[in-house]
C-alpha cells in the first residue's frame, strides 16, 4: 500500500518535468494569468467527481486549518515563486526555491512514526548537487542587490514543504478537497492578475494546447496526485525523488530541440538518480526481505 502510494506520488513528479516545455508552448501569457487559468483546469476533475457523486461533497466541510493549509501551499508558492523571479535572476532564484526537496525530507523527522536516516539526507544533498549542475549552468552570481527576490524564494522553498509536511498530518482528509484548493487559488490569482498585470491571450491553437495541458496535468493533476502520495506513501523517497523533476524536464526540452546533451547533464543524471536510489533503501530492503 505504502509503495503503491509512492508511485502514485512520483507521477506527480513526472508531470511537472513538463512545466517548463508546456509553459514556454503557452506563448507570453502573464503568470498570475496563467495561474487562473490553469488551476481553473485543474479543478474540472474534481467539479465532474462532485457533480456525479454529489454525497463526495462532504468531504468540503473541513476545518479552517486545512484550508488555510492547502491554499496557503498551493496559491502561497505561486505567488512567492512568481515574486522571487521578478525580483532575481531566474538561475539563483529557482535554486533557492529547489530547496524544497530537501526541506521535506528533513523536516519529516518531525512527523509521527518517520524516522531520518543518514541516506535520506546524503540522498538529498545529492539532489540538490545535481540540480545545481543544471540551472548553474553558466555558474552563480549571488548579488545583494537582488536580496528580495532570493528571500522570497526561499520562503517559496519552506512554502511547498511545510505544506507537504502538513498534508501528511491530515492523512485523513480525502484528496477531493484539493479541487477546492485549485478553485481558491484561481481566484487569487485572477486577482493578483487584475491587480498587477496586463491581459495577453494565446494566438494559435497550439498555444492554446499547451494552456490546457498545463491545467490539466502539471497545475492540475500532479497536485491530486501528490496530496495523496505524501498522505499514504513515502515521503522521504519522495522527497528526495522531487530532484528528477529538473532533470527530466531538462531531458524533455533536450528532446524536442531546446538544448543538447551534455558531460554536465550526465553527472547531473547520476547525482540524482542515486540520491534517489540511496534514499529508498529502506524501501527496497523491504521489498526484498519480503521476497526471500
Amino acid at each position: 500500500m505504502k509503495t503503491k502510494a509512492t508511485l502514485i506520488g512520483f507521477t506527480a513528479i513526472l508531470m511537472w518535468s513538463f512545466l517548463a516545455l508546456m509553459t514556454a508552448a503557452s506563448g507570453t501569457m502573464p503568470p498570475f494569468q496563467l495561474s487562473a487559468i490553469t488551476f481553473a483546469i485543474g479543478s474540472l476533475p474534481g467539479i465532474l467527481l462532485f457533480i456525479a457523486r454529489p454525497e463526495r461533497l462532504k468531504e468540503l466541510r473541513q476545518p479552517p486549518k486545512v484550508w488555510l493549509a492547502g491554499i496557503g501551499g498551493l496559491f502561497g508558492y505561486h505567488f512567492l515563486y512568481f515574486t522571487a523571479l521578478r525580483n532575481a535572476p531566474a538561475v539563483e532564484a529557482g535554486l533557492i526555491a529547489y530547496l524544497w526537496p530537501l526541506l521535506i525530507v528533513v523536516g519529516s523527522a518531525l512527523l509521527p512514526g518517520e524516522r531520518l536516516g543518514w541516506h535520506h539526507i546524503v540522498g538529498a544533498l545529492c539532489g540538490l548537487a545535481g540540480t545545481a549542475l543544471i540551472v548553474g549552468k553558466n555558474g552563480f552570481a549571488f548579488d545583494p542587490a537582488y536580496s528580495l527576490g532570493y528571500f522570497t524564494a526561499l520562503l517559496c522553498a519552506f512554502t511547498w514543504a511545510a505544506y507537504s509536511l502538513i498534508s501528511r498530518k491530515f492523512e485523513k482528509v480525502s484528496t477531493d478537497v484539493v479541487t477546492g484548493f485549485c478553485l481558491a487559488t484561481s481566484a487569487l490569482s485572477l486577482l493578483c492578475h487584475l491587480a498587477l498585470e496586463t491581459t495577453v491571450w494565446p494566438d494559435t491553437t497550439a498555444q492554446w494546447a499547451a494552456v490546457i495541458g498545463l491545467g490539466l496535468l502539471p497545475v492540475g493533476l500532479a497536485f491530486y496526485v501528490w496530496d495523496y502520495g505524501v498522505k499514504n506513501g513515502d515521503i522521504q523517497i519522495l522527497g528526495v525523488s522531487s530532484y528528477a523533476a529538473p532533470l527530466l524536464s531538462t531531458l524533455i526540452l533536450i528532446i524536442f530541440g531546446f538544448g543538447e546533451i551534455s558531460v554536465r547533464i550526465g553527472l547531473s543524471c547520476l547525482l540524482i538518480t542515486g540520491g534517489a536510489v540511496l534514499a529508498a533503501r529502506d524501501m527496497v530492503f523491504r521489498k526484498s526481505e519480503r521476497a526471500t
